[in-house]
């Protein structure tokens, strides 16, 4: 990935950070997005430009400003004069129990997994496609098989798992777009999974082990630059937990 550019949302901190350490080990250049987390995306391009000067830049923008998203990779190419890749990351997650969904809900958990993935997908399309290059959006395992008490952010990432296909299709044969879906890697911070409930989780799996942000990383490096005949598909990184659901 040496001289490419990759813009990766809500790369800050958690698996996005992997990410951007993933992709800048192969060579990328990185666009670090976040939203509030300025220190964290401080002293990740420090590290990154420490090892290789001036390869990465941080853009601080709310994706659910959608008029903002336009800025983020207008100010990617004005930096870097390119942009080969586009990881859509950035994700909220918590609980939304039937009774008590209502649009703030709603706003955020489809704003931040869906609407800001396309619509930042529609502002990148056209330098993607002068590259030739590829995007990647960070789905679930319960896009596909929802997690109870989560209907609407699973309803969100079935959302974009079926626009990660679409998207294949209105951006071929220039780009290519994949998944990547993540199982048990990090706990939520809000410690909505007590210990019970993790060791649940993690005995369905059939490796009866968590993986790791790396992982996660892996299977993204992997689709963006080692994967040319790979379009419209979902890698599920789970231990195997979907093989027996």
């Amino acid at each position: 990935m040496i001289g490419k550019t990759t813009l990766v949302t809500g790369a800050a901190i958690r698996v996005g950070r992997s990410i951007a350490r993933e992709l800048h080990a192969a060579g990328a250049n990185i666009v670090v997005h976040y939203r509030t987390a300025t220190d964290a995306a401080q002293s990740l391009i420090a590290e990154l430009n420490a090892a290789r000067p001036g390869s990465a830049i941080c853009q601080q923008a709310d994706l659910l400003d959608i008029d903002a998203l336009s800025g983020l990779v207008t100010n990617t190419v004005a930096h870097f004069g390119r942009l080969d890749a586009l990881v859509n990351n950035a994700s909220s997650f918590f609980a939304t129990p039937l009774e008590k969904i209502d649009l703030a809900a709603w706003d955020d958990l489809i704003g931040s997994n869906l609407k800001a993935p396309l619509f930042l997908t529609q502002a990148a399309a056209p330098h993607l496609k002068v590259a030739h290059g590829a995007g990647v959006n960070i789905t679930d395992i319960h896009a596909e098989r929802p997690l109870a008490g989560y209907p609407l952010y699973c309803a969100a990432k079935a959302g974009l798992l079926g626009l990660t296909r679409a998207l294949a299709i209105e951006l071929a044969p220039e780009v290519r777009v994949n998944a990547v879906a993540p199982g048990p890697i990090l706990w939520p911070d809000d410690n909505g999974f007590d210990g019970e409930a993790r060791d649940r989780i993690i005995e369905h799996t059939l490796l009866k082990h968590a993986g790791s942000p790396q992982d996660i990383a892996r299977a993204v490096r992997f689709l963006l630059n080692d994967a040319s005949y790979v379009t419209g598909q979902v890698i599920n990184v789970d231990g195997g937990r979907t093989a027996h659901l």
